[in-house]
């Protein structure tokens, strides 16, 4: 029984990343593709995919965050500063070709951050549609899905 289980589970993941690089090819983006927050809980929560959290120190600590995600911010402090050593710290925790699921507030900076990585080598870096707090007014995001959040 797990084993079909796991195979479900690698299939249904399978399918959600090959529509997204579709997508993706569609529009021409500088990265694998979009997923949106209930695709990334599921490709995370199934371990087909690492979910990293790219928003300041700062926004994790006040905002909360996903459960067991790394954290290497795109950008730091209040000035919002480019991070210089975002790559180094990201190579620390993922290879080139592991999936890797970017998260933001609205889905923004992580765009700019798999655009970057991308034109560095990382082929299956993925951006998480809406973030973690979505659009101010529009009531989507990562916690408007009620999907599994924490806050310190």
């Amino acid at each position: 029984m797990s084993v079909a289980i796991a195979f479900h589970s690698a299939t249904e993941s399978q399918a959600i990343l090959d529509a997204a690089r579709e997508e993706a090819r569609k529009v021409d983006l500088r990265y694998a593709g979009d997923v949106t927050p209930p695709e990334a809980w599921y490709l995370f929560a199934h371990s087909n995919a690492l979910l990293v959290d790219v928003r300041t120190v700062e926004e994790r600590e006040t905002v909360g965050y996903v459960p067991e995600t790394p954290h290497v911010a795109w950008a730091k402090g209040a000035a919002m500063e480019r991070n210089p050593n975002f790559v180094r710290e990201l190579e620390r925790i993922a290879g080139k070709l592991d999936v890797i699921l970017l998260l933001c507030r609205s889905g923004k900076r992580s765009v700019a951050a798999a655009e970057a990585v991308s034109r560095l080598g990382f082929k299956n870096v993925f951006n998480v549609t809406e973030g973690f707090e979505g659009e101010p007014g529009l009531g989507n995001g990562w916690r408007a899905h009620e999907l599994p959040w924490v806050q310190d």
